[in-house]
């Protein structure tokens, strides 16, 4: 790396609730959402081994696909900046009249922005085509190298084999297969599917994982999405608000709110027994809350 990237302190978070004293239930919070203001939560350890692969391979130029508030597309800019690549960004939509932040910090840390219609973002393969000479990153760093930095999340925390569960959410399921990978036989992990019916997810986890790490105790759940990628009714904002109030916790409106309600239901209803040690992944992405209007959260 030409740069440094300034990380700050990874801690785990212990929730203090009734409802988990009610189930003898411990549920910890490994905030890796601190380990840098915009290279944050799992998108470094999803991006580290593709810049270390294109830097190894001779590539000048990494792209990758998002969209307007997309976590990858920040996450991209700033490390391939601190990595001495330059990067380019081809985002879901036509151009709009005024961009999003996001957007404009990722321009501001040298992202070229390449803004292309929604038909023709669906055809991912003909647009990495009109790209040539160019390293490819996937959609939300998708692909085994992405898992395989994924796979060292656990690391910090030095305790992680004594949970008996693991919790995150998942988009492309990247981060869930480093954490199956890392997990013992033990222990399950669950994950929170952040969009409605995508019953593709299991198989996308399975592709990403050796076959010896396929028979691992794993599951993920689809019935917490509020409605769908992104979406935020009032409860899930005022659900956001109490996290806040009550345990300090900041969460975003597509990840992580949705994950941490998903733990409180499970273990609630006894999805997850009694007596369980919870680890949930607070996998970063508090610049989505970006789209809300000043002042809906209380962080």
């Amino acid at each position: 790396m030409k740069g440094t990237l300034e990380f700050g302190n990874i801690y785990t978070q212990t929730i203090e609730a009734n409802w988990l004293e009610k189930k003898d239930t411990v549920l910890d919070i490994l905030r890796i959402d601190l380990l840098h203001e915009v290279v944050s939560g799992n998108k470094w350890f999803k991006l580290q081994y593709y810049l270390q692969d294109a830097r190894q391979r001779g590539y000048d130029t990494i792209a990758t696909l998002g969209g307007a508030y997309s976590n990858h597309i920040i996450a991209t800019a700033f490390a391939s900046k601190y990595a001495g690549i330059k990067s380019i960004g081809v985002i879901r939509g036509e151009r709009p009249r005024v961009l999003s932040r996001t957007l404009e910090q990722a321009m501001e840390a040298g992202m070229e922005l390449d803004f292309v219609s929604r038909s023709i973002y669906s055809d991912k393969a003909s647009i990495m085509q009109q790209l040539p000479g160019v390293y490819w990153v996937n959609e939300g760093g998708f692909g085994i190298r992405g898992a395989e930095g994924a796979a060292e999340i656990l690391q910090y925390n030095p305790h992680a084999f004594k949970y008996t569960h693991i919790a995150c959410a998942v988009g492309t399921g990247t981060m869930m297969a480093g954490l199956i990978i890392a997990s013992t036989q033990k222990q399950q992990v669950i994950g929170i599917s952040a969009m409605k019916g995508n019953l593709g997810l299991e198989q996308q986890v399975q592709s990403l994982l050796p076959v010896q790490e396929q028979v691992k105790n794993f599951h993920i759940f689809h019935d917490y999405h509020f409605g769908g990628y992104a979406k935020h009714p009032p409860e899930l904002i005022h659900y956001m608000n109490q996290l806040w109030e009550q345990h300090r916790l900041p969460t975003d409106i597509v990840y992580t709110a949705k994950t941490f309600y998903a733990v409180e239901q499970m273990v609630t209803q006894s999805l997850i027994p009694p007596g369980s040690k919870i680890l949930m992944i607070h996998s970063g992405g508090l610049q989505g809350n970006r789209s809300l209007p000043d002042k809906t959260l209380a962080f």
